[in-house]
């Protein structure tokens, strides 16, 4: 591998301008007038650096990116629009492999080299979104790693035959195992959160559950996980993605879960909606956050691009940030906070991590996340793999 020579880089967390030698893949050394002999040398002019995007929440397997524009016209509510994505998908051959690749070259070229995306598993579509989101991933030729949750979208107790296939997802290899709102859509949060933990047991897979259900019901499911993590000896391996729930506690309560998520090591992940997540309070804490553009483009959402600067500035907005520390709060969420989600071994902007790093003009973190410009530069385990925004 040819070393690469970043030259003027504006390396987030240093207070002055700096050079970044990348060899084998790693950071070499940082520091000023670095010379390699051989190397390619990329000068960035000053543009802010920071580790690789990680989008710790998508769906890239329901993806209509560069396929046809679909006006939305689900009815109202979770379930409606879980019905709707179901009955019409097959009507655009959703999950499409060219589909997934061209929003997947998207999120590479704005920056993101790292993702978990939950891939629908169900009765209708058996495991074959496992098969097109790694064909997707396989055309980018490692320009970008995608972590697989094996989803159950429909349900698992209401949807007759899904817990049977999540258990053929776990054997096919995919690494992680989700639920969704075990109370409210599933309609007994009991037996699904013990059929999940107990088929992450058994096949040594990581938890990350969609949970939108809010008020005492999504504060209840709150408890019911944090009592199954503890019990079960699973502390560092659950994630609770949306947990709007958190936002409805009372400020006792709050505290509470908080404390219970931070002992037991459970993360949480959020898309940006109207219900933000209390970063502030969770970082305080030492409870992990990831941020994540969740469906972009698809039957769910015409929203979205696939650039997690964007979803970073949408987070931001939503929370009332503007402060520079707490937009680049923000910013740790879709990057470290991702990284420590997914357990990414070596990441980061110091000597010795792993060389996966974007560059975006501008002078401040925070003024390269509102603005959100073509990235400079991808580097992707030390190669150049995107260059003002397109993919080379």
């Amino acid at each position: 591998m040819t070393d690469l020579l970043l030259r003027d880089a504006r390396l987030w967390g240093r207070d002055r301008r700096t050079d970044v030698l990348v060899k084998d893949g790693r950071i070499a050394a940082l520091g000023d007038s670095l010379e390699a002999e051989g190397a390619q040398v990329e000068d960035l002019d000053g543009a802010v650096v920071v580790p690789g995007l990680v989008d710790s929440h998508a769906h890239v397997d329901k993806t209509l990116w560069g396929g046809p524009w679909v006006p939305r016209t689900a009815g109202p509510g979770l379930a409606a629009a879980i019905a709707y994505g179901r009955d019409r998908r097959a009507e655009f051959g959703v999950p499409n492999p060219d589909f997934i690749t061209a929003l997947l070259t998207n999120m590479v070229a704005s920056g993101t080299t790292h993702a978990r995306s939950h891939v629908d598993i169900d009765p209708g579509i058996g495991i074959g979104a496992v098969d097109a989101v790694l064909e997707g991933v396989l055309r980018l030729e490692g320009r970008i790693d995608v972590e697989l949750v094996a989803f159950p979208q429909t349900g698992i107790l209401v949807s007759p035959g899904t817990a049977e296939l999540l258990e053929e997802a776990l054997k096919a290899g995919v690494k992680s195992i989700g639920g969704i709102d075990p109370a409210g859509f599933d309609l007994d949060a009991e037996t699904h959160l013990d059929l999940v933990f107990a088929l992450a047991a058994q096949y040594g897979a990581e938890i990350d559950i969609h949970l939108h259900d809010g008020g005492d019901l999504g504060i209840r499911e709150f408890d019911l996980i944090i009592e199954r993590t503890r019990a079960l000896g699973y502390a560092g391996k659950v994630v609770i993605s949306h947990a709007f729930a958190l936002c409805d506690a009372d400020d006792a309560t709050r505290e509470r879960l908080i404390a219970d998520l931070a002992e037991l090591r459970i993360g949480l992940t959020s898309v940006a909606p109207k219900k933000i997540l209390p970063l502030r309070e969770l970082d305080a804490a030492g409870v992990t956050m990831g941020i994540g553009n969740d469906g972009v483009r698809d039957l769910w959402s015409p929203y979205g691009t696939g650039d997690m600067l964007q979803r970073t500035q949408w987070f931001a907005r939503n929370a009332g940030f503007s402060r520079d520390a707490d937009i680049e709060l923000a910013l740790e969420a879709a990057t470290f906070g991702g990284a420590r989600l997914l357990k990414i071994d070596g990441y980061g902007l110091a000597v010795g991590d792993t060389a996966d790093l974007v560059a975006v003009p501008g002078r401040t973190p925070s003024e390269a996340v509102l603005e959100h410009r073509p990235r400079t530069l991808v580097v992707k385990s030390g190669r150049v793999v995107a260059r003002n925004g397109s993919l080379v």
